[in-house]
Parts: C-alpha cells; structure tokens; sequence
C-alpha cells in the first residue's frame, strides 16, 4: 500500500475505541527539516513539505472532523485549513485564542462553508461577524485555554476526530498535557537550524518522554513520513 493508504487505515482503525473517550481523539501533523525545525525563526513561514506530502495533509484533514491552529499560526500564515489538494470533506477550523487576537480579516472568518470557532478565554467577541463562532472557556494557571476543557467542549459539539498542525507552541501543549495519541510527522530533506516544532516538555527522565510506538515510516516524494501512536510514561510519586 501506498503511504497514503496506509496512514488512511491507521487512523480510520481508531475510531472504533471513540466512544469511551468523551474527547476527540487527537492528531498532530506538521512538517520539520531533518533538524527539527519548522521554520528559520518564530512568526515566519518556510513551506518545506513537497508536493506529495501537501497533499497526503489534505488527504489527513478530510479524515478528521476538525482542525485545530494556534493564534500563531492565522497571524503568520493566514491558512484556510481546507482540503483543496484531495477530494474529501473540509473539517470544522478552529483556533485557539487566549487573549483573542483573530484578525476579521483572516481567511478563516471568510469561509463560506463553515464557521470558524474560536476558542478563547476572554468574553468580548463582538467585532466578528457571523462567520466566526466565539467560543469562552476557563483559563489554565497560565491564562491559556484549558486544553482538556477544550477538548471536552468539541466533543460535546461532535468533534470526534480532530488533527492539530501547530504551530509549536500548541504541538508542545498538547504532549505536555497529554492529549495528543497520534503524530504524522513529515521530514523534508534539509537542514534549516532554525525554530523547533516542539518546546521544551519540562520533562528530564527518558522513561517519561513521550514515545511513537508502533513506528511507520515509508518515502512520499522526497520526504519521509513518519507516523505511530503516542504513548506517555505515568509520572511515579515518590
């Protein structure tokens, strides 16, 4: 089988174990340099997946109901999260906002088949039209969205399947909470030395490091894709 239908059956074979969770289950998809990196500095893009794989992240956004970006993400980039490069449904876009910094003018408060929900944990929404769904939710120690809360929210909204693509510091909030099952990680062939994907976890023992096990990876054009499930180490009190 091709990548692209093997990655297909993986995650489709998830959804049988949906109902039991009460959240979405959660996939992380991004494309780094050989080095880890996901761009040259943060709030600026660099486009490193190849055709192939641009298209094997659409094939992945059809197969979830919703895509999830930080603030970062719209302001630097200004994505649709849409599913141009494959046939397929686009799924519902939502952005994490705290301290709600979304442009109306964005390309997702502009989308004519769904409404953007905007996660945030402030009240005041009212400059946005119609388009755009302003979405309250408790605040973490850190005035963050609180990402459990979050999740639990989108379940409640059917949000069953939902894929995350950044930029880092969401992918890093989420391994640290630990909500994230599964990762597709595209590897482009180049040396960037640039702004890492993930941040610092605060973890210091290997044994509590996230792990990817089962492990896949075949070729896509010039990139490797890599995928597996995510597994976390319990923290032992002492």
């Amino acid at each position: 089988m091709t990548a692209n239908q093997q990655i297909e059956h993986w995650l489709t074979s998830h959804k049988s174990a949906l109902e039991t969770a009460k959240r979405p289950f959660v996939t992380l998809s991004y494309a780094q340099s050989w080095d880890g990196s996901i761009t040259t500095r943060a709030g600026e893009t660099l486009g490193l997946s190849g055709t192939e794989s641009t298209r094997l992240t659409h094939q992945l956004r059809s197969l979830h109901d919703g895509i999830l970006v930080g603030i970062g993400t719209v302001l630097t980039d200004d994505p649709q999260l849409t599913v141009r490069e494959w046939a397929g449904s686009n799924p519902q876009p939502i952005v994490l906002d705290s301290r709600l910094r979304m442009p109306p003018t964005a390309r997702l408060c502009q989308r004519s088949d769904k409404n953007c929900w905007v996660l945030t944990s402030l009240k005041d929404g009212s400059e946005f039209g119609s388009q755009v769904e302003i979405i309250t939710l408790e605040g973490d120690a850190e005035g963050r969205v609180n990402l459990r809360a979050a999740l639990a929210l989108l379940w409640e909204k059917g949000i069953r399947m939902l894929m995350v693509e950044g930029g880092s510091q969401v992918i890093t909030a989420f391994l640290k909470a630990q909500l994230a099952d599964a990762l597709v990680l595209t590897i482009a062939p180049t040396l960037v030395g640039g702004y890492k994907g993930v941040g610092n976890l605060g973890i210091g023992c290997k044994s509590q490091l996230p792990k990817i096990r089962p492990l896949y990876s075949q070729m896509l054009g010039d990139d490797l894709i890599m995928w597996g499930n995510l597994q976390y180490q319990e923290t032992v009190e002492s």
